[in-house]
């Protein structure tokens, strides 16, 4: 994805330093490991590259919120979202594992954990790991309604995290179905969240909607990889106005019902909201 980079420890600092200096205000983190296994392990290594960039972030930057992913895909050797049992993903054996990342997520500086493998029963398990841990005050940002979706491509190709076979219809949800999304909205609220998220955005407005009429809870839109793609290739080309499109995008999912935002434009769009509001 053009503008896109994997960062190193070593060039985290100064995207760091961009980012705040153009107004935002929070990150999430995603980890790319050095090694992957069956059980996804670096996910629940203190020295793991996540828990490295918390400590990092959280001593140059105090006050940035600073949200950690905790989905098992891009630490597995298979892709899938969990531990493996055959061919299928164990539900309950991965909800241990998203105990143990959160706790060492949380000692390494997240204020929130996100877990956004669709797991059964994953908020419970995460915030009863939290509170034994002592970190009643690490909170939890759910991936509560995600689908599967053909918009992610572009994220897994440079992760390297789609699966080696099959799909991931047995935990992420159909793109046909909205009621699903009102029911596991109101699990994950009713099992402890502090935030939910529907994924993706722009071809699920309508299930944003949905989903913020169901709750007062915070609610946060993920503008995915393949959405980024679509309008960043359409301007390279000049077929769009990149900015005023990307900025309208924005817009709609704020107009949707989304308190928060997730997207790869929010460094672009931090300095196009500025310059406007110093016009």
């Amino acid at each position: 994805m053009p503008g896109v980079f994997q960062l190193s420890l070593d060039a985290l600092d100064a995207t760091a330093d961009e980012l705040v200096e153009s107004g935002i205000r929070s990150v999430i983190l995603f980890g790319l490991p050095a090694a992957k296994d069956e059980t996804g392990s670096e996910n629940f290594d203190p020295d793991g590259i996540v828990p490295q960039a918390l400590m990092r972030l959280r001593r140059r930057h105090p006050s940035l919120c600073l949200i950690s992913d905790l989905c098992c895909c891009e630490y597995t050797d298979h892709g899938h979202c969990g531990i493996l049992r055959g061919d299928e993903v164990d539900n309950d054996a991965t909800l241990e594992v998203l105990g143990k990342a959160a706790v060492v997520h949380g000692e390494a500086g997240a204020d929130f954990v996100a877990p956004s493998g669709m797991m059964d029963g994953m908020v419970r398990a995460i915030r009863g790991a939290l509170d034994r841990s002592g970190q009643a005050d690490c909170g939890i940002l759910s991936y509560a309604v995600k689908y599967a979706s053909g918009f992610y491509g572009p994220f897994r190709d440079a992760a390297g995290s789609a699966p080696s076979f099959g799909d991931r219809k047995q935990y992420q949800m159909d793109p046909a179905n909205v009621r699903e999304a009102i029911q596991e909205a109101r699990l994950d609220e009713a099992e402890g969240a502090d935030m939910l998220m529907v994924k993706p955005a722009l071809a699920y407005l309508d299930v944003l909607a949905t989903v913020r009429r169901e709750t007062t809870l915070p609610l946060v839109a993920y503008s995915v990889s393949g959405e980024y793609a679509m309008i960043r290739a359409a301007g390279i080309n000049g077929w769009i106005d990149e900015r005023r499109v990307v900025l309208e995008s924005l817009l709609s999912m704020h107009r949707a019902g989304a308190d928060a935002i997730v997207t790869y434009h929010a460094g672009a769009a931090a300095k196009w909201i500025a310059a406007d509001t110093r016009a």
